[in-house]
């Protein structure tokens, strides 16, 4: 399973039915779980940990230093869950600070030229289009969508279950379950489609879509729309809009009319 071309340091740990095709290498403290697929010139660099049926498509770069200008060869890390596919040309950095790691889930989808950066976190279930790239420090939640050419400002935060429409620009946070679009994005309302998708009853949708509107429609600011809806006996669905909300450092980002509307 291992194509004789292959470099693989002698201190790196390769776990059963691993297939490492042509010219791949792979560097010291890295670890590669069962059942995992690497198709030919894919580079993976330690200490990396990768869970178990993941693939790795030509010219990925995996657990490269970081590009954080401060980075000074501490030791940091990546882990990587299980059952993700890396499409071509991806890649992912480790941590900057001594212990920190880049953290990726399982069940995860990147396609071509994705990057994610130091220190970021990505959930599970998660999909992101040719060229979607974080900067570090960037969380992404499950179930979100990250459309191609998409790119995300540093310490921003990607709620569960929002999606991103293509070559958009995020400088602020985007909450839980809404559609993000443009350049700099704006959101256009909740993520109609994909929560229907999802098997979200009509009560869990009004239940969005009243905080929705409390945080988007009401003209109180953030504080104030918070308050007020904590002040509701909350769905656990609005709960979490509301908390990722009340939680946000760098703002979340405005709104603006077009695309799904939070109506439907």
């Amino acid at each position: 399973m291992i194509h004789p071309t292959a470099i693989i340091d002698s201190l790196a740990r390769v776990g059963a039915d691993v297939s490492i095709g042509p010219h791949c290498i792979i560097g010291a403290e890295v670890e590669i779980g069962d059942g995992s697929w690497l198709q030919h010139h894919v580079t993976v660099m330690g200490p990396t940990k990768i869970g178990k049926k993941n693939r790795f498509y030509a010219y990925c770069s995996i657990g490269q230093q970081t590009q954080d200008l401060k980075y000074s060869a501490e030791p940091t890390g990546l882990e990587i869950g299980d059952d993700n596919t890396f499409r071509e040309f991806c890649s992912v950095h480790r941590a900057t600070s001594a212990g920190d790691k880049t953290i990726i889930g399982s069940h995860n989808t990147f396609l071509c030229y994705v990057h994610i950066a130091h220190d970021c976190v990505v959930g599970n279930h998660v999909i992101f289009s040719n060229n979607g790239t974080l900067a570090g420090h960037v969380l992404v939640g499950d179930h979100a969508i990250i459309g191609g050419l998409s790119a995300v400002h540093q310490f921003c935060r990607i709620g569960t279950r929002s999606i991103i429409g293509g070559c958009s620009k995020i400088v602020q946070d985007v909450p839980p379950y809404c559609t993000a679009d443009g350049n700099p994005a704006r959101v256009r309302g909740l993520n109609i489609v994909g929560l229907k998708r999802a098997g979200f009853t009509r009560d869990q949708m009004r239940a969005l879509r009243d905080a929705f509107r409390k945080i988007y429609r009401s003209g109180l600011n953030n504080a104030q729309a918070v308050e007020e809806l904590r002040a509701q006996e909350l769905s656990a669905e609005a709960a979490v809009f509301t908390d990722f909300v009340a939680g946000t450092k760098r703002g979340i980002i405005a709104g603006g009319k077009g695309g799904v509307d939070e109506e439907e």
